[in-house]
């Protein structure tokens, strides 16, 4: 199992395709972003900046779902998947190792994505225990989510549009775009069923030092759910994924 993750793991940052979707272009959104509407806000700058960053992470987190599904399903039109299953290897632990080199390739990306808002934008990181626990969080629940889809769809470009409508469809509605009060209330009640608003709101708190413990476990439990929920879908799901592997 560690093989495999060490493999794909390796395989992962040398991927420059990987890379650019990953960071660059999270980076580029949000100077972009921060620069258009930020100017001639006094005062909340800094807390515009904060949410801004938070929000750009949240998001682009889940294009790593992409990357997943074209992992899996190459793995398994191309015979590898197949070829695996008969070694000693056993195909939980293949797809356990697979699955966490992605949550490692996430957490990574988080941590970048942070640092250069600290670095570039002064953004306050009060609660860094809070944050560290809360990426954790993000990484496994994101990547739980993208396991489960990959080993659902039957093609690369049916991932494809599943995980733009998770990714953007949750960005407007979960609050990641705008601030949740500026929304109808009736989109308010939807954002709090989404993962992507627990998550931008409890990274923002902590951010900002405003995330009490209360809070803190009950977005603990929230993102962990979404995670065990997706993941353990997957367990049930991969031995079908596994019959139509070409061997």
């Amino acid at each position: 199992m560690f093989a495999m993750l060490l493999l794909k793991l390796r395989k992962n940052i040398q991927d420059k395709g990987l890379l650019f979707w990953m960071v660059i272009l999270p980076i580029i959104i949000t100077v972009l972003f921060i620069s258009v509407f930020t100017s001639g806000i006094e005062g909340k700058e800094k807390e515009a900046v904060t949410t801004i960053v938070a929000g750009y992470v949240v998001m682009f987190i889940f294009f790593i779902i992409i990357s997943i599904v074209s992992s899996f399903l190459k793995d398994r039109d191309s015979g590898m998947t197949a070829r695996i299953a008969s070694t000693p290897l056993s195909p939980k632990k293949y797809l356990i190792g697979k699955w966490l080199s992605f949550v490692i390739i996430v957490w990574i990306q988080i941590f970048i994505l942070l640092l250069f808002g600290k670095i570039v934008y002064y953004i306050p990181l009060e609660q860094p225990v809070h944050i560290f626990l809360l990426t954790i969080l993000l990484a496994f629940m994101t990547t739980g989510i993208g396991l489960m889809i990959a080993l659902l769809v039957q093609t690369e470009n049916m991932g494809i549009a599943i995980t733009q409508v998770i990714a953007l469809g949750g960005a407007v509605l979960g609050g990641l775009w705008m601030p949740i009060d500026f929304m109808r209330t009736f989109v308010q009640k939807v954002a709090k069923i989404l993962p992507q608003y627990w998550g931008h709101q409890g990274i923002v708190d902590a951010m900002q030092g405003k995330l009490d413990f209360k809070n803190f476990i009950f977005i603990f439990v929230v993102l962990l759910g979404y995670g065990l929920t997706a993941f353990i879908l997957s367990l049930f799901i991969y031995p079908n994924f596994l019959r139509k592997a070409k061997g």
